[in-house]
């Protein structure tokens, strides 16, 4: 049914526009109680696929990736679909309109979106403020929520640290976990400050603003990982699995959209990422041990590509680009998927990178 409606419908719609459509179709179901409990229960995942991270109960492994809820604006509708997080963003520490489109484009060939949206949000301080009013409420406290922090196009390289430590300290009291993106390449100079020497100043600035925010607020530390880009060497991924041990940070989010293409400008993701996503992930787990927390995410598109994640180290997984072409069907498939395999293996607990 949903390959009849993309193919008659949102195929013929510009992509942007039909990502808002069905963004805001999905916000609009969540508002309403009895069409969102028939929907929820439609989609549910089995409690059985439920896991412990960072003392934190995932209800299911897949999550969706940064990205697709930019401003905070549908988590409720998202976990309704069978998600069992989050991840919203990226946002930067100001406000941002993103770059001019055309911006976004279906390969439709390969199931996959090429983008340089370049962060469009409307700032940590916004972002910031809907999440307070989600989490005033009991249901609100219950879903698991990540927030992907960038740069903003306008902030400096060398001040680079200040835009992320400003983001982290607004968004910490509310977030599950934060993650530092310095791998899209829709930013002009972001995937520079991947490199160690970059890197250290960022991560150090984001550990402290978050946790002077959190403690303020009488709240536990929050989680901090850092998203890496597919397009890194296979030693400079060592080095930021070294960097990530030594600052005893709690994850690394493998990969971001690959610049590895000839059709434009931007990041692609989708079917494409799958091969290297999972070497990536693979390396970082035989680096950083069996403990350490990595999320995979790239090219996750049917239930044998998330267990492949899985069976070789990834902790939780991520998707957005198969959302596009799936439809709502997708999260529920994967996350059902990966709890009878869990009911196999039994409970997982994960902690930090070191």
């Amino acid at each position: 049914m949903y390959r009849l409606l993309f193919d008659l419908v949102f195929r013929r719609m510009d992509p942007e526009r039909a990502h808002e459509v069905a963004f805001r179709l999905i916000r609009l179901v969540a508002q309403v109680p009895l069409l969102r409990d028939v929907v929820r229960r439609v989609f549910r995942s089995s409690p059985e696929g439920s896991v412990q991270v960072w003392g934190r109960r995932f209800p299911s492994r897949f999550g969706v990736a940064a990205g697709f809820d930019k401003d905070a604006l549908g988590v409720a509708g998202l976990t309704m679909l069978g998600f069992g997080f989050v991840e919203v963003g990226t946002v930067t520490a100001h406000g941002q309109p993103g770059n001019e489109p055309p911006r976004l484009w279906r390969v439709l060939d390969q199931r996959a979106l090429r983008n340089r949206m370049g962060f469009n949000n409307e700032g940590s301080a916004a972002v910031a403020e809907r999440l307070r009013h989600l989490r005033a409420t009991p249901a609100g406290r219950r879903l698991v929520v990540g927030v992907n922090i960038g740069k903003t196009k306008a902030t400096p390289a060398e001040h680079a640290a200040v835009d992320y430590a400003t983001s982290a300290g607004r968004l910490a009291p509310y977030a599950d976990y934060l993650v530092v993106n310095v791998s899209s390449p829709n930013t002009p100079g972001l995937r520079d400050l991947q490199s160690v020497e970059a890197l250290r100043p960022i991560l150090e600035a984001a550990r402290v603003a978050a946790d002077e925010a959190t403690a303020a607020a009488a709240l536990p530390p929050v989680p901090l990982l850092v998203k890496i880009a597919p397009d890194l060497s296979d030693e400079d991924v060592d080095a930021v699995a070294e960097l990530a041990a030594e600052l005893g940070l709690d994850g690394i989010v493998a990969v971001n959209t690959t610049i590895g293409h000839d059709l434009g400008p931007g990041g692609l993701s989708g079917p494409p990422l799958l091969a290297r996503g999972l070497d990536v992930v693979a390396r970082l787990r035989s680096r950083l041990g069996p403990d350490a927390v990595i999320i995979g995410v790239g090219g996750i598109t049917t239930p044998a590509d998330a267990r492949e994640y899985v069976a070789v180290g990834a902790t939780l997984v991520q998707g957005y680009t198969g959302l596009i072409y799936e439809g709502p069907a997708y999260a529920s498939r994967i996350s059902r998927a990966l709890a009878a395999d869990q009911a196999l293996r039994g409970p997982v607990r994960r902690k930090a990178v070191a």
